[in-house]
C-alpha cells in the first residue's frame, strides 16, 4: 500500500528492516509506471521505499509544464534533505533511477559518514549521454567507498554492457544486468521477456542488495 504526503510517496511496512530512499530520473516524476513498480516490489519484499521528487520536478507538477532538471547544487541539496528527515532507527539505503541514481551516487560516502547510509541503489546509471560515449560520468565510482549495486540494461544507450564493463569502477560496485533491457529496463520483442519480467529482475537484484547491505552491517 502507498502512503502520500504533499511531497513524498511511501511504500512498505513503518517497521522495516530499512528505509529506501529513492529519487526519479531527469524527465519521469515519482509515480512515474517505473518507479511505482520498482518502490511497490521492493515494498512487497518487506522494504520501506520513499519516493520524493527535486524541486524542478515539484514546480513542474504544480505548473503543468515540463522544467529542465535543477543544477547539480540544488539536487544535492534536495536529497540531503530527504535523507536527513528520513535518518533514524532504521538503517538508510539511497538511490533512484538515472540521474536520482547519479545523485545519491554523488552522495553516498558522504552520507555514509553524516548519517550512517549503508549503501547505494542505482537503476539505470546514466554512465553517459546518449550517443556520446566519451563524455563520462564515472570519475566519482572509480573512487566509491559505500557498497553500491548498478542494475543496467544491456542496451541501455546511457551505458551498453559491452562498454561499461570496461570502466574502472570501485571494488565496491556491482553490476547487474538485465537482459536485453533499455534505460528502462524494456526488453526487445524477440527476447521473449515482458517489461514485467525485467522489472521484476531488477526488483529482485535490489531486494537481494539491500539483503547483503545489512547482513554486512
Amino acid at each position: 500500500m502507498t502512503t502520500a504526503s504533499p511531497d513524498l510517496l511511501i511504500d512498505g511496512p513503518a517497521e522495516a528492516a530499512a528505509t529506501l530512499v529513492l529519487a526519479h530520473g531527469a524527465g519521469a516524476p515519482m509515480d512515474s509506471p517505473f518507479m511505482a513498480a520498482m518502490a511497490g516490489g521492493l515494498a512487497q519484499r518487506g522494504w520501506r521505499v520513499v519516493r520524493f521528487e527535486f524541486p524542478y520536478m515539484a514546480q513542474s507538477r504544480l505548473s503543468g509544464q515540463r522544467r529542465a532538471p535543477d543544477r547539480l547544487p540544488r539536487l544535492l541539496e534536495s536529497f540531503r534533505a530527504q535523507v536527513a528527515q528520513q535518518a533514524g532507527a532504521a538503517p538508510v539505503v539511497i538511490g533512484g533511477k538515472s540521474l536520482g541514481g547519479r545523485v545519491a551516487s554523488l552522495l553516498v560516502d558522504e552520507l555514509a559518514s553524516a548519517h550512517g547510509v549503508r549503501g547505494c541503489l542505482c537503476l539505470g546509471y546514466p554512465f553517459h549521454p546518449p550517443g556520446k560515449p566519451d563524455q563520462l560520468r564515472t570519475d566519482h565510482l572509480a573512487a566509491l567507498a559505500t557498497p553500491t549495486l548498478i542494475v543496467q540494461g544491456e542496451r541501455d544507450s546511457f551505458g551498453k554492457r559491452g562498454d561499461v564493463e570496461g570502466y574502472r569502477l570501485s571494488a565496491q560496485i556491482q553490476l547487474q544486468w538485465i537482459a536485453s533491457g533499455d534505460h528502462s529496463f524494456k526488453p526487445t520483442r524477440s527476447s521473449g521477456l515482458s517489461e514485467a519480467d525485467t522489472w521484476a529482475a531488477a526488483v529482485g537484484h535490489g531486494d537481494q542488495f539491500l539483503r547483503a547491505v545489512l547482513q554486512s552491517g
